[in-house]
């Protein structure tokens, strides 16, 4: 399986993945160093924005870590990682803005949301169980192993298409609500638009990569067969 030919399938995906983390990290980077024209902290931006959109029940809380920031739906809580948090610059009240997003879609029950939190715990689990699962169906030339190991995989091909549309529309609601609440001037809005442009780059890779990967896993499977 290690020398077969198929391994380059999975080439693209990941010089798209390392681009698209070069992406990020040289957007949050240069726009962490320019402070928006109000000098609103991500934390109070967040605040205002849950509670325009009538969704101040959300708590907004600090988190450990660097780009960690993430909506909680289990919880009701909104967690900015420490240098988000009390941050006033571009890149913080973008981020912050785009995990409101989030919270917004839960509040209108936006649908594609729903559907990804269902599955996050089917797909944790097909992750971890996919490969081993796979290897064992070649080795023992038994399709149905080989059959259950690819389908278990797709589950995460399933999770990453699902994503574009939450994250996308995340950051629809964050642009919406910056601007409308005037946090941010044209121009530094343009610097958000890239830093959430980037980050959702990032999406698309994964998408991209596991589409072939689970190629790959069906070609081999073929061979073997």
């Amino acid at each position: 399986m290690y020398d077969d030919w198929t391994v380059i399938l999975i080439l693209p995906g990941l010089l798209l993945g390392l681009w698209a983390r070069y992406r990020v990290q040289s957007a949050y980077k240069k726009y962490r160093k320019i402070t928006t024209r109000q000098g609103v902290p991500a934390k109070q931006v967040a605040c205002d924005i849950l509670d325009r959109s009538g969704n101040g029940g959300v708590s907004v809380r600090p988190a450990g870590g660097r780009l960690t920031d993430h909506y909680d739906p289990r919880h009701n809580t909104l967690n900015l990682s420490n240098e988000v948090f009390g941050s006033a610059d571009i890149a913080a009240v973008g981020i912050a803005a785009h995990e409101c997003g989030h919270a917004m879609q839960q509040g209108s029950g936006y649908g594609p949301l729903k559907i990804r939190s269902a599955v996050v715990p089917v797909v944790n689990i097909g992750t971890h169980l996919y490969f081993p699962v796979f290897m064992l169906g070649i080795v023992l030339s038994w399709q149905p192993l080989v059959t259950i190991g690819i389908l278990c995989f797709a589950l995460t091909l399933v999770f990453s298409l699902i994503s574009l549309p939450v994250e996308f529309d995340a950051s629809r609601r964050a642009l919406s609500a910056l601007s409308e609440g005037g946090y941010v001037t044209e121009e530094e809005l343009r610097g958000v638009r890239k830093v959430l442009g980037a980050a959702a780059l990032t999406y698309v890779a994964a998408a991209i990569s596991s589409l072939l990967q689970l190629l790959r896993l069906l070609i081999i499977a073929r061979r073997r067969d």
